[in-house]
């Protein structure tokens, strides 16, 4: 049996709006020097991405974009217990964003963004990421541009949307 397509709308804009929520609670769980990987995969599932590091630790990427404003960065010690939370999607990680960083450093930074366009003309590859905004009608968004001939970062910029 098939959905009514609006059926399956309704239920992903409900899931959309539950995740951040049940976020905001296992996140609240989560204790730093205490909680193991067990413990976190329980709460929060599979991560989006891992990045590791020289010394042994690790960083778990929970990412709600591109529907969510909000991007988790778990750092777990080579001992497999989380050493600590960070929500990335903030202006002091927009104000690490340096011209000359790499995807890979931005990843690290910011998390997956919710999409990816290519101006070939312009010769950049731009990721937006949705972000919080100052009010309930508006749609904030930070992006990225990359030079499409280096895939380094060129410059970042913003968009708000009103929604009406």
């Amino acid at each position: 049996m098939t959905l009514p397509r609006w059926l399956g709308a309704g239920v992903a804009a409900v899931v959309s709006a539950v995740l951040p929520a049940c976020d905001g609670i296992n996140l609240q769980k989560l204790e730093p020097g205490v909680s193991t990987v067990a413990e976190i995969r329980s709460r929060m599932g599979e991560p989006k991405a891992e990045y590791r590091n020289a010394d042994g630790s690790y960083v778990w990427e929970y990412n709600r974009q591109p529907a969510g404003i909000e991007c988790h960065m778990l750092s777990i010690g080579p001992d497999g217990v989380l050493q600590k939370i960070e929500q990335v999607l903030g202006e002091a990680s927009y104000a690490r964003v340096r011209e000359g960083m790499s995807k890979e450093d931005i990843l690290r930074l910011l998390g997956h963004p919710g999409s990816r366009t290519v101006f070939e003309r312009m010769g950049e590859e731009v990721w937006d990421w949705r972000v919080g905004s100052s009010f309930p009608n508006e749609e904030a968004h930070f992006h990225v541009h990359f030079d499409t001939g280096s895939g380094l970062v060129k410059k970042t910029s913003r968009r708000v949307e009103h929604k009406g």
